[in-house]
C-alpha cells in the first residue's frame, strides 16, 4: 500500500508548491537509479518519491487527494453507490492520465520487466499529464538519461545513452571599424568568466556569427560543453561611414585650397595621411584613396572615399565680400543651369 505522499517527501500538508518541489529535487537526486545502480532499496525509494510528487506536485491531483477522492497511489477511492467502471468498464476513465497507464515506479512485469523479485529491472514511468511534465523538467536538470527502462524501452522520455551536451552560450560583441581593420585579435570576456582572443574574419558583416567550439556552458551530466556563439554588432563611427568594405569620409577644406589646390591631411583608420586637393575642386568632389578601407574576404582591402566639403569661416571679412561682388560681376556663371 502506497504511503502518504506528504510523508514520503517529508513535508507537511500545508507545504507550499516551492517547498514540495524543493523536497522532490533533493530526494530524487539522492535516490536516482543512475547513481545507485547497486542499491535496490534506493531505486524503490526513488520510485516512491516520484509517485508521491506526481500526486502532490500537481495542483489538481493534490486537491483530489486532500479531498479524499484519490488515494496515495493516485487511484480513485470508491464510495458507496459509486460504479465500478461505468459504461466503459474502466474504473479509471474519469481520472485523466490514469486510464490504462502504469503508475510511476511500478515494476515492469512484462518482457524484460524483472517482475517483483530483485527489483533490478524497473521501468520508471512518468505520467504524461500536468504532473508528469513537472517531473520531467526537474529531473532533466541533473541527470543525463533518466531511469533505465526494462527491455530497452525509453522511460518517461529520458532514455539512456551518452550524457547531454552543454548549452550554447550566446554573446553579443560590439566591434569598431578599427577592430575590423586590425590584424590583431580581439579580446572577448565571456559571461562564464573566461577570456578569449578572437580573430575577426575579413569582410565581417553586421550580425555575423562566430562559433567558438567548446566554450559554451558546461554539461550538467559530464558531457561535452556547448559552444560560444558570438554575434557581431558593428558600432557607428564618429568620422567614417561604412559602405561594404569601403569607407566614406566628409573632409572640410578651405575655399582657397579648393580653388588653388593644396596638400592637406586626412584621417584614416590607420592614422593621418597627406592627400592632394586638385585646383578648382568643387564642394562634393570625391577623391578615392585605394586600399585604405576595410579588409575583404578575397585578401585585399576596400577604398577610402573622401568627399570635399568647402568650409567658410563664420565671419567673412569685408575685403573678401567686396572681392566676391566684383568677381560675380566680372565672371558670372550658373552652376545649376544643367
Amino acid at each position: 500500500m502506497a504511503r502518504d505522499p506528504y510523508t514520503v517527501l517529508g513535508v507537511s500538508k500545508s507545504a507550499s508548491e516551492s517547498e514540495i518541489k524543493s523536497a522532490f529535487r533533493r530526494l530524487a537526486k539522492r535516490y536516482h537509479p543512475d547513481t545507485n545502480s547497486n542499491d535496490p532499496k534506493a531505486q524503490e525509494r526513488f520510485s516512491e518519491v516520484n509517485s508521491a510528487y506526481e500526486i502532490v506536485g500537481d495542483k489538481e491531483k493534490r486537491a483530489k487527494f486532500d479531498r479524499g477522492e484519490i488515494d496515495a497511489a493516485g487511484q480513485p477511492r470508491f464510495h458507496a453507490g459509486f460504479g465500478t467502471g461505468g459504461a466503459s468498464g474502466d474504473p479509471f476513465s474519469g481520472f485523466g492520465g490514469f486510464s490504462g497507464f502504469g503508475r510511476g515506479g511500478s515494476q515492469n512485469t512484462g518482457a524484460g520487466g524483472g517482475g517483483g523479485g530483485g527489483g533490478q529491472n524497473r521501468t520508471w514511468r512518468f505520467t504524461s499529464g500536468d504532473g508528469g511534465a513537472g517531473v520531467d523538467e526537474i529531473l532533466r536538470e541533473f541527470m543525463a538519461g533518466g531511469g533505465r527502462a526494462g527491455g530497452g524501452e525509453r522511460a518517461g522520455g529520458f532514455g539512456g545513452g551518452a550524457p547531454e551536451r552543454g548549452q550554447d552560450l550566446d554573446v553579443v560583441v560590439t566591434v569598431t571599424l578599427e577592430d575590423l581593420a586590425s590584424d590583431e585579435k580581439l579580446r572577448v570576456s565571456l559571461p562564464t568568466g573566461r577570456t578569449v582572443d578572437v580573430r575577426i574574419p575579413a569582410g565581417a558583416e553586421q550580425d555575423q556569427q562566430i562559433r567558438l567550439r567548446g566554450l559554451g556552458h558546461e554539461s550538467p551530466t559530464g558531457g561535452q560543453p556547448g559552444d560560444a556563439i558570438l554575434t557581431l554588432r558593428i558600432a557607428a563611427h564618429p568620422v567614417f561611414q561604412r559602405e561594404g568594405q569601403n569607407l566614406r569620409l566628409d573632409l572640410p577644406v578651405t575655399l582657397y585650397d579648393a580653388a588653388l589646390g593644396a596638400k592637406v591631411r586626412a584621417p584614416t583608420l590607420g592614422g593621418s595621411v597627406n592627400i592632394t586637393v586638385p585646383a578648382g575642386s568643387s564642394g562634393g568632389k570625391t577623391l578615392r584613396l585605394r586600399g585604405l578601407g576595410l579588409p575583404t574576404k578575397s585578401g585585399g582591402r576596400g577604398d577610402l572615399l573622401v568627399t570635399l566639403q568647402i568650409d567658410l569661416p563664420d565671419d567673412l571679412p569685408d575685403d573678401f565680400l567686396e572681392m566676391m561682388r566684383r568677381w560675380r560681376e566680372d565672371h558670372p556663371y550658373q552652376p545649376r543651369s544643367s
